[in-house]
């Protein structure tokens, strides 16, 4: 699905739940954006869970990788109950955030882009924080989706920097960044853009679903 033929820096960490909690912390500082500790804690166990690709792809019998998101969400749809269906809209919304987040730069010349995966990622956490609203779970989740699904954008940035670490950028990046903040809006790409002299026309990004 991703193309990462990209020459990538080998960490060595001790602990890996405490390398994204102080990662996802140095970024969010760096960035100056501000995201709900609970979330952001949220993410470091998400990250933490997806690094074991065996809970990350699925495993049907016949197939081993990524369901697609869309028929993900038709899952979800014609899911039995309301557990199942909940659990598939987490499903999206941690799929969507883990890949859109690390894998943004691979999505070039694919048919479906970065923000096909921010939007679904996005309104499957906001559907997840309205179901489980006035719920036992609800009392402690519903904000913590939420939360999520008004900051998706903002995520993808964190990760974004995460992933990329300290890589300089060429021109093939400065092309495919420029394309991601026209797609997205993504303010870590606009500072990047500004950074190496490009100048994002206002008004251009962020393309409407």
């Amino acid at each position: 699905m991703v193309d990462n033929r990209r020459t990538e820096r080998v960490v060595t960490v001790r602990n890996l739940q405490d390398y994204f909690r102080s990662s996802i912390d140095d970024v969010l500082a760096r960035q100056r954006v501000d995201v709900d500790p609970h979330a952001a804690h949220y993410v470091v166990n998400l990250l933490t869970t997806f690094a074991r690709a065996d809970d990350f792809y699925e495993d049907d019998g016949e197939c081993y990788g990524i369901r697609p998101l869309a028929l993900m969400l038709a899952d979800a749809a014609e899911a039995s109950n309301v557990v199942r269906r909940n659990s598939i809209l987490q499903r999206i919304g941690d799929v969507a955030l883990f890949v859109s987040g690390f894998f943004s730069h691979g999505f070039a010349k694919k048919a479906v882009d970065v923000d096909y995966y921010i939007y679904m990622g996005g309104n499957a956490y906001g559907s997840l924080s309205e179901e489980v609203r006035g719920t036992l779970r609800g009392n402690t989740f519903a904000s913590i989706y939420r939360e999520l699904a008004q900051k998706f954008q903002v995520l993808v940035d964190v990760l974004n920097e995460i992933s990329e670490g300290s890589k300089e950028s060429s021109e093939v990046d400065l092309l495919r960044t420029y394309e991601l903040w026209l797609k997205t809006g993504s303010g870590r790409a606009k500072a990047i853009l500004k950074q190496n002299g490009v100048v994002p026309i206002p008004g251009a990004g962020t393309r409407r679903h």
